[in-house]
Formats: structure tokens, sequence, C-alpha cells
């Protein structure tokens, strides 16, 4: 089975997603509205579904496999709309307070939330419409914690380890540099997974790609006017609009992967290179 130390990897994401919210989401837990509590379940959720894939399958428990598999079916278009909902609340932040940092940051968190959505959208389609295929399969699901990577690093960057923030600017621009910063470290890693097989390596070629396009509209989309505008015109939808229109994408992603014609007929499993 190929990347037989993905677990390594995996695990880090989860470690880092609890150490880079602890202050933010788990402490103040009952505190935090809704939206946040939908994201954060989403997101640990497949995090720890793609670590027991990784143990069942190695395992050769492939019937197992097989039927946690289609609980992320189900799991996926709530770990859209878990997106969404961020981005909601952000909006309705934006139209609503007159705080600059507030006014400064927020369209560009929304618009690095649709990026985010979008990359997550393309890899599961991708892992479902190759799954018969070993390596990109496997490529594809593990390249989806790396679309989460760089939120909690981020906040690690600025509370613990202020040194790799070296642009040297201040706040609020700050905190945007750590964010960018951290989908770069996301990125250069992807690459290097790409460079070390890059026959199948496809999966984090794309997510690298997804990543950086990301984090370029991030970085400049707070001084775009039409970004600004079009994030308060944003806010003006229904949240229960935005909240179908998720899940709508998201169960499409499963749907039109699970039943797209394979790109490959089953065949024995390859080495490919570990992840960690």
């Amino acid at each position: 089975m190929p990347y037989r130390h993905a677990n390594y990897f995996v695990g880090f994401v989860l470690l880092t997603i609890i150490i880079g919210f602890w202050g933010s989401y788990f402490t103040p837990i009952a505190r935090v509205p809704l939206a946040f509590h939908v994201h954060a379940f989403t997101a640990m959720a497949w995090v720890i579904l793609l670590m027991f894939q990784h143990w069942s399958i190695h395992g050769r428990r492939n019937a197992l496999h097989k039927k946690v598999g289609l609980l992320s079916l189900g799991l996926f278009p709530f770990l859209i709309v878990g997106f969404v909902m961020i981005i909601n609340v952000a909006a309705a932040r934006f139209v609503s307070s007159d705080s600059a940092t507030t006014q400064f940051l927020t369209p560009s968190f929304g618009l690095s939330m649709v990026f985010a959505i979008v990359a997550y959208l393309a890899l599961f389609y991708l892992a479902l419409r190759n799954r018969r295929n070993v390596r990109l399969h496997a490529g594809y699901m593990l390249a989806t914690p790396l679309v989460l990577f760089e939120s909690p690093f981020s906040r690690i960057m600025l509370d613990h380890l202020p040194f790799l923030v070296f642009t040297g600017t201040g706040f609020p621009q700050r905190i945007l540099d750590a964010i960018v910063i951290s989908m770069a470290m996301a990125a250069v890693f992807a690459l290097v997974m790409y460079a070390r097989d890059r026959k199948t390596g496809t999966p984090f070629l794309l997510a690298a790609g997804l990543i950086l396009l990301q984090a370029v509209t991030m970085y400049v989309g707070t001084s775009i006017e039409w970004v600004r505008s079009g994030f308060a015109a944003y806010a003006a939808i229904p949240d229960w609009v935005t909240l179908v229109v998720g899940f709508a994408l998201g169960a499409a992603a499963a749907w039109l992967g699970w039943k797209a014609p394979s790109s490959r007929k089953p065949g024995p499993a390859v080495e490919a290179p570990a992840i960690a």
C-alpha cells in the first residue's frame, strides 16, 4: 500500500488544529457561535476519518475500509457547509463592524475560504473518480488536510513561533503574512511530495497549485475594491441559501465522483514513497 507513513503527517495536522485553536475555540468552547462548532467538528472528523482509513487499508481490512469510506460521502457535504458557515459569520462581521482590523482582514478571509472549498471539491471528486487507482486515490485524499493546515499553523506561528513571520510588518498585516507563509509551507510540502513521485504525484501538484492560488488571492484581495464590495453583497444573501448551495456542491462532488467512470481498472498495489 502507498504512503505507509501518512498517519504521521495526518496526525500532525490534527495536533496542529488542536494547538492552533486551543485558545480561540477549545478554551471558550461554550461561548463560540454554532458555525465554529460545525466547522470544527466536520473538519476534525474528516482528519480522523483519513487516519482511520489509512489504518484500515494498511491493516488489510479492505471490507472495513470500503464501509467507512462510504461515510465520507455523507460527511463531505457537511464539511463544505462548515466552511460556508464560517464565510457567513465573516461576512456578517464585515458589514456590521467598524473595526479597522475587521474591515481589512475579513474580505481576504472570505476569499480564502472560497478557494478552500474549491480545493476540497476538486480533490475529493478526483479521489472518488480514481478510487480504483490506489496511488492516485490515496494521494488525493491525503492532499485534503493540507487545505486545513494554514489557519491553525498561522496561529501557532503568531503565538509561539513569531520568528517564522519574517516579514517584519505590524498588526493587522502581520496576521495576513502569517497565513500566507503557512500556506506557502503547505504548498512546498506538496511540491516535495510531487517531486518524489512525479508519475502519480499529480494530487499533490494540484493541491500545491490551489494553495498557492489561494495564498496570492488572499494576500492581494484585501486591497481590491470589487472583492470588498462583493463580500458585502454576499452578506446580503440569506444564510439558508448559501448553506443549501454549499451542501449541494458537496453532495454533487461526492455523487459525480462516485458515479464517474474509473480512469483505471483495479490492479495490484504498488509501493509509493512514504509521506512523512
